[in-house]
C-alpha cells in the first residue's frame, strides 16, 4: 500500500528480456541502504517487487501483462516516480494508493498559470465514473487532486466525459517526474479505492436483488 506521496526520483540504468520477463535495473537519486527482497516499490505508479540491489540500483520484473496494462515508461534512460510501501508509523499525507494500475491516460494540453501549471487529461472511458471533482486519482504514482471534469455530475461544460484536469504547483513539478509532461504524454492512471469499491457494492446488491427476483418469479 502507498499514498502516492514520491519520495525520490530514479532513472532506469538497464531494461532487458529476461527468462519472459522484462528487469529494469533502477537508480534511485538517493539509494536506500535498508532495501530487502520482495518488498514493495511503486515505480511510475506501478507496484512492482524488488528482485535485487546494488551499491546503485536495485532491479525489478515486469511481466507481459504488467507491460500491456502500464504507459511505455521502460526504457533505459527514462525517469520515474519511486515511492517505497508506507510503514505504519509514516504520516498519510496523500490518498490510499494500491499501485495497481487502472489503464493508461493520455495528457492533452499543458498550460502555465500564475503560481501553478494546469493540465488537462484524457482517462480511459471505463475510468471516467470515478472521477469528481476536488476528488483523488493517482497520475504516475502521484496522488493529485482532481479540479474539473466533464459529462455527468461533472463541473465543465466544455470537457468530454472521460476528460479531467489538474493544478500542479511548482514542488510537485520540482519532486517528481510531472514537469516532463507534455500534450501527448501516456500516463499510469489509478482511480480512488473507495469510489470502485462503493461501485462493486452497488453493482453486487443490484444484481442479489436481481437474482431473488428470479427465484420469486420461479416459484
Amino acid at each position: 500500500m502507498f499514498t502516492g506521496i514520491i519520495e525520490q526520483v530514479g532513472c532506469i540504468t538497464r531494461a532487458a528480456e529476461e527468462d519472459g520477463h522484462l528487469r529494469l535495473n533502477i537508480a534511485p537519486e538517493r539509494m536506500w541502504t535498508d532495501l530487502h527482497l520482495g518488498e514493495s516499490i511503486a515505480v511510475g505508479g506501478t507496484c512492482l517487487t524488488v528482485t535485487g540491489w546494488n551499491a546503485q540500483t536495485f532491479s525489478v520484473d515486469l511481466s507481459h501483462e504488467t507491460l500491456a496494462k502500464t504507459a511505455p515508461h521502460w526504457a533505459s534512460g527514462t525517469r520515474v516516480n519511486l515511492e517505497r510501501a508506507m510503514s505504519a508509523s509514516a504520516r498519510f499525507g496523500g490518498h490510499v494508493v494500491s499501485g495497481h494500475v487502472d489503464g493508461v491516460a493520455e495528457v492533452q494540453d499543458v498550460r502555465e498559470e500564475p503560481g501553478a501549471y494546469t493540465m488537462r487529461v484524457r482517462a480511459p472511458r471505463h475510468l471516467a465514473r470515478f472521477l469528481v471533482p476536488k476528488g483523488s486519482v493517482t497520475v504516475d504514482g502521484v496522488s493529485l487532486t482532481v479540479v474539473d471534469v466533464g459529462g455527468p455530475g461533472g463541473s465543465r461544460a466544455d470537457l468530454v466525459p472521460d476528460e479531467f484536469t489538474l493544478w500542479l504547483v511548482p514542488h510537485t513539478l520540482e519532486v517528481t517526474t510531472l514537469h516532463t509532461w507534455q500534450a501527448g504524454t501516456t500516463v499510469n492512471l489509478e482511480a480512488d479505492q473507495m469510489a470502485k469499491y462503493v461501485e462493486r457494492l452497488i453493482l453486487m446488491r443490484d444484481w442479489e436483488a436481481a437474482q431473488v427476483g428470479q427465484e420469486e418469479v420461479a416459484r
